[in-house]
Order: C-alpha cells, then structure tokens, then sequence
C-alpha cells in the first residue's frame, strides 16, 4: 500500500503528532494515496483532512518500505506499506483533529516522545532525530 507521512515542525523545534483513533497510538499525520495522487498530493490532503493545515513547503526525508513496514489493521487487513516522508515547517490554518480518525493533536519535543506510537512511525521518528537532533 502507498502512502505518504510528514514530520510536522512548529518554530520551537516540536514535532506534531496524532493520537490516532484506530488504534489508539500516536503517530505522525499521513495515509494511504488515492488513485491518480503523487505523493506529495497525498501528504498534503492527508494533513489537511487530518489537521486543518495546509502544508507549503514539502521537503523529502526519506522512503520507508520493506519487510519492516508490515502491518495488520486493526480490522485485520495485512499491509506492507511503501510511504515517501516529508518534513514541513511552513503551514498555515487552525488545528483541528478529524473526530473520525484522531483522538488528539499534540505538539511535542524531540526527546519528549509519547510512548505508545505505531513501529513505523517510530522508525521514520528515531531516523529524524538521528540525522537531525543532537544526543
């Protein structure tokens, strides 16, 4: 399955993430493309629908596929996913989370990361904060 996530920063550096519905667990804002979108079409909507920000500039991060990115949902569909990761500092519009797939909207720290977060998320976040955030 493709799709698209993105690294969300505000002006002091925190990361946004979303307390996700499905499975209860936080994690960056993005999903599944739809037919005919680019990846970078999908990210957009994805954070749009997700938290009412428009996204202007997308900078590539990085592709995350393979074996690792195994996935059941919590319905019981089996994935791999194939996601493109962006990083955005430049936004606009009022936060608001889609009661339909979002608990929550949270900025946090680089090295103040909630504890429950999906594997894939945690794995595009550790690889951020390695080449990124000093130790």
């Amino acid at each position: 399955m493709a799709g698209s996530g993105v690294i969300i920063l505000n002006a002091q550096g925190q990361l946004l993430l979303q307390h996700r519905r499905d499975n209860e667990c936080w994690g960056l804002p993005g999903g599944a493309m739809e037919i005919g979108e680019s990846f970078e079409e999908t990210a957009r909507r994805e954070v749009r629908e997700e938290t009412g920000l428009e996204l202007y500039e997308l900078e590539y991060f990085m592709t995350d596929s393979g074996a690792a990115t195994f996935h059941v949902y919590p319905n019981g569909d089996p994935v791999y996913l194939a996601a493109v990761y962006y990083i955005s500092k430049n936004f606009s519009g009022t936060m608001h989370a889609d009661p339909q797939e979002t608990l929550q909207l949270q900025w946090f720290g680089p090295r103040e990361l909630p504890d429950c977060m999906g594997p894939n998320d945690t794995r595009v976040l550790h690889e951020y904060l390695r080449r990124f955030v000093a130790s």
